[in-house]
C-alpha cells in the first residue's frame, strides 16, 4: 500500500465505534457522546476553549480519514493511528504533534500482560485521542476536568496531553506492582517448597517484563523529544511537567530493570533450593551406603562357601558376628553425628 493508506492492523474489540466529545475552558464544560459518523459535531471550536474528542474503537478507518479531513491530520499520522503495532513514538508535524503509547494491565492469576494501542493528535485547541476499547483509559483526567476548574481548566490541549500520557505513565507503577507482588508470593512460596510449576511462572514473568520494557523503553524517548520541543503547539509552562514526566519513565525503567533482577534471582534461588535436596537425598543415600559396606564385607567373608572358616562352627558365631555389625553401625552412626552429616 502506498505510505498514508489508513489500513487497520489489530482485532476489532467493540461493535461499534463512539466519540465521547467535550469542550471546556476556564468557566464553562459542554460534555456529549455522539455517533462515530455524526459530522456536525466535527468542527474546531474559538482557540480559547479546548476540544477534547475521545474516539472508542479504531476499526473504523472511514471515520479515521474523516477525522483527518476535517482537521488537516497528516496522512502519515492517520496510517499510524490505524496501526496498532506501531511502537511509542512521538511526531511533529506542520498542523499538529502525534503521540503514540501502549496501556498496559496485569492478569495476576494468568501471568499476563495486556496490551492496549493509544494514540493522541494535538493542536493549538484541539486534542483527539484513539482507544481500541470501551474502558475509559482517561477517567481520572476526565474527573479532574468536571469535578473542578484548577489547572488543567486554566491550560491548553498541550497540558491535556501531557495529563492523558501522565495517567496512562501512572498506570505502569500499578502493573509493576502486581508483577512484583507476584514475584514476592513466588519467592516466599520456593523457600518452603519447590514445584515445577513455579520455574515455569518465572519465565512467563521475564516474557511478560520484557513486553512491559518494549513498551515503556520507546515511549521514555518519545517523552524525551516531547519535553524539549520547540512546537508552538506546547506552552513554555507545560514543558516542566514533561520533564517530571520523563523523569517518571526514567524511575519505571529502573524498577523494570530491578524486577528482571529479582526473578533472575528467584530463577537461581530455584535452582539453588532443587540442588540442595538433591544434595540433602544424595548424603543420605551416601550414608547409608557408608554404613553397609563393612556389614556386607563382614556378611561376604562368612557367606563363603569355605569348609576350614574358624568361626564357622563356633556355637556362638552368628550372635557375635551380628553384635560386631550392631557395634560398627553404633560408632558409624555416633560418628555421623558427631561430624553433623546426619
Amino acid at each position: 500500500m502506498a505510505p498514508g493508506s489508513v489500513i487497520f492492523t489489530g482485532n476489532r474489540k467493540v461493535d461499534k465505534v463512539l466519540i465521547h466529545y467535550m469542550q471546556y475552558d476556564g468557566e464553562s464544560i459542554v460534555e456529549k457522546e455522539i455517533d462515530s459518523h455524526s459530522k456536525t459535531i466535527l468542527n474546531t471550536s474559538p482557540i480559547d476553549k479546548v476540544d477534547w474528542y475521545d474516539v472508542r474503537g479504531m476499526h473504523d478507518t472511514k471515520l479515521i480519514e474523516l477525522l483527518g479531513k476535517t482537521f488537516s491530520i497528516h496522512p502519515i499520522v492517520l496510517e499510524n493511528i490505524a496501526d496498532v503495532h506501531q511502537r511509542p513514538n512521538y511526531e511533529e508535524y506542520d498542523k499538529g504533534n502525534f503521540i503514540t503509547l501502549r496501556a498496559l494491565s496485569f492478569d495476576k492469576d494468568k501471568i499476563k500482560v495486556q496490551k492496549e494501542h493509544v494514540a493522541l493528535y494535538f493542536n493549538k485547541g484541539l486534542i483527539i485521542t484513539f482507544q481500541e476499547t470501551e474502558s475509559d483509559l482517561f477517567e481520572a483526567v476526565r474527573k479532574r476536568i468536571l469535578s473542578s476548574s484548577g489547572r488543567i481548566r486554566q491550560r491548553g490541549s498541550d497540558y491535556l496531553a501531557y495529563a492523558l500520557v501522565d495517567a496512562i505513565v501512572d498506570n505502569y507503577y500499578v502493573v509493576l506492582e502486581e508483577v512484583e507482588e507476584v514475584i514476592e508470593n513466588l519467592e516466599e512460596k520456593m523457600l518452603v517448597e519447590q514445584d515445577i510449576k513455579d520455574k515455569t511462572k518465572i519465565h512467563n514473568l521475564k516474557k511478560e517484563l520484557l513486553i512491559i520494557r518494549k513498551s515503556v523503553a520507546p515511549l521514555r524517548e518519545a517523552i524525551g523529544q516531547f519535553s524539549k520541543t520547540e512546537s508552538s503547539f506546547v506552552q513554555n509552562n507545560s514543558q516542566i511537567f514533561i520533564r517530571d514526566l520523563y523523569e517518571h519513565t526514567v524511575q519505571i525503567m529502573d524498577t523494570i530493570d530491578s524486577s528482571r533482577d529479582l526473578l533472575n534471582g528467584l530463577q537461581d534461588l530455584f535452582i539453588s533450593e532443587i540442588s540442595f535436596k538433591m544434595n540433602k537425598v544424595m548424603q543420605l543415600l551416601t550414608l547409608i551406603s557408608v554404613i553397609f559396606i563393612p556389614l556386607t564385607f563382614l556378611a561376604g567373608i562368612y557367606g563363603m562357601n569355605f569348609d576350614n572358616i574358624p568361626e564357622l562352627h563356633y556355637q556362638y558365631g552368628y550372635h557375635i558376628l551380628l553384635g560386631v555389625m550392631f557395634v560398627i553401625f553404633m560408632v558409624l552412626l555416633i560418628f555421623f553425628k558427631r561430624k553433623k552429616w546426619l
